[in-house]
């Protein structure tokens, strides 16, 4: 097992991570020479040599992990921290303790910084950023990885400028975005880049079926429909709701006449996302209401003192936005596989000759290429594109669904 065996089809990746993380613990050892020879001068009363920066020809303390959604940003960003802090005799072994604890998200040395609500704030940033100059505790180094590094406000991002343009010699940054566009050109440019690509469906089956123990025909099907998202491919693998779920979506859509269907499925695609939205902060709510309240002193029942209730408020703040965030990435993930449908439409009707990402409606894909044509396709296709828009600019998610699923309906 290595900590780079979930990060499938993303060859060149592996290796130029494996050679990052190679470089790195040679710079660790000449690091931990320095820092005892300066201490034994010290000792003796000699002043010591300022320390080698930590920046290294072969090596860079901050990374740029891009690629589209499903592509394994984080995956690749967890790989290269459980490298770097492994003990192992290979960087990256998988075995030993350091990289396991990377691998599970409780390394005291790795810090991961997750979008809860929209954005990312500043206090948030302005808080690892504070971390970033902490020295590491156990490992080698001090690792801080923002996730949707896109979600930050460009006055949020110059939080951040200061300590990715001089990190202290034993931190690494680690930025995960869709695209490099997606941060300000001053963040860009001080960072290693390190480009992914969608891996294949055949790729995300085999790791199902290593992982997972999913039977191979299922985990390619899976694959394939959730166009090689590996979370995704593994929850309509594993979770018949979540099948369900997408088949009700797509044959919805599929069975709209008029506008009074738009609005049926509209609404029912809306309440879908709301109440999963509000299972997962029925499950996360109150637990975290009750560890802050224990935090702050104040017994179970009892009444909150006014002098607290900032706190807890700002919390709640927090899991509304965190439910905002939810609620629009559900609806933005029905939304790709309405795209996906409508391009198999599309493909039978051009006549190519591709695998169909939806294979398991094969049979309705092609009874609705022969009742359209392929301009329809298309307009269908740019209409769901521009919803997908609409819902990341903060329109009104039901509105905004609502135009979607009437402009999908049958013309003249």
């Amino acid at each position: 097992m290595s900590a780079f065996d979930e990060l499938v089809g993303q060859r060149a990746v592996r290796e130029q991570l494996q050679r990052a993380a190679h470089a790195a613990r040679l710079l660790a050892a000449r690091l931990d020479e320095e820092s005892l020879e300066g201490a034994e001068e010290r000792s003796r009363g000699i002043p010591a040599d300022a320390p080698s920066s930590g920046s290294d020809a072969a090596l860079s303390q901050a990374w740029l992990f891009t690629g589209p959604p499903g592509s394994g940003r984080s995956i690749a960003a967890r790989a290269l921290a459980a490298a770097l802090q492994c003990t192992g005799e290979e960087p990256g072994c998988g075995q030993c303790h350091a990289c396991q604890t990377v691998l599970a998200g409780t390394h005291p040395d790795v810090t991961l910084l997750t979008t809860e609500g929209v954005t990312i704030t500043a206090d948030q940033t302005r808080a690892i950023v504070a971390e970033s100059y902490t020295a590491p505790g156990s490992g080698r180094w001090r690792i801080l990885i923002i996730e949707d590094a896109d979600r930050m406000l460009e006055r949020t991002t110059n939080v951040l400028l200061k300590a990715i343009e001089e990190p202290p010699e034993r931190t690494f940054w680690m930025l995960c975005t869709p695209s490099p566009d997606d941060v300000l050109p001053t963040i860009r440019s001080r960072c290693r880049r390190v480009n992914l690509v969608v891996p294949a469906a055949k790729d995300v089956a085999e790791l199902l079926v290593r992982r997972d123990g999913i039977e191979p025909e299922r985990a390619l099907q899976a694959a394939r429909a959730a166009q090689s998202h590996i979370g995704r491919a593994r929850g309509l693998a594993t979770d018949v709701q979540v099948r369900q779920q997408r088949e009700e979506t797509l044959l919805g859509a599929l069975g709209i006449r008029g506008t009074g269907d738009a609005v049926i499925v509209a609404q029912r695609v809306f309440d879908h996302a709301k109440k999963q939205a509000d299972a997962q902060a029925e499950r996360e709510n109150e637990r975290e209401r009750q560890e802050l309240l224990a935090t702050l002193g104040v017994e179970e029942g009892a009444r909150v003192p006014p002098a607290l209730r900032a706190q807890v408020r700002e919390l709640e703040e927090k899991q509304k936005r965190r439910a905002t965030r939810t609620q629009r990435d559900v609806l933005d993930r029905d939304m790709v596989d309405l795209l996906s449908l409508y391009r198999d439409i599309l493909t039978v009707q051009l006549g190519a000759q591709v695998p169909l990402i939806n294979a398991d409606l094969t049979k309705q894909i092609e009874q609705a290429a022969a009742a359209s044509s392929s301009e329809q396709s298309v307009r269908r296709m740019d209409a769901i594109a521009t919803a997908r828009q609409r819902l990341a600019g903060n329109v009104a998610p039901q509105l905004t669904l609502e135009a979607m699923m009437v402009a999908l309906r049958p013309q003249g």
